[in-house]
């Protein structure tokens, strides 16, 4: 599989999308990174939908987690 440069672009520019729209996520993850969110730490994420229904789930945090959240922190801080 070939390594194509403009969906890169298309991965940047949907990021930067999202963080304009989420301007509250990068910083709880910087503020949670180190802290609370260490390998055993239980991250939490619910979706409630227009009419009110909720899905919910969780996962155990593990190094390669906060390894790949450390490499998208780098990234978006480049932007």
């Amino acid at each position: 599989m070939g390594f194509n440069p403009a969906d890169l672009f298309k991965v940047k520019s949907a990021a930067a999308q999202f963080n304009a729209n989420h301007p509250k996520l990068i910083p709880f993850f910087q503020a949670a990174r180190g802290k609370a969110m260490t390998p055993g730490s239980v991250i939490e994420i619910a979706i409630t939908d227009p009419n009110g229904e909720k899905i919910e789930t969780n996962l155990r945090v593990q190094d390669s987690d906060i390894d790949l959240i450390n490499l998208l922190m780098e990234l978006s801080s480049k932007q």
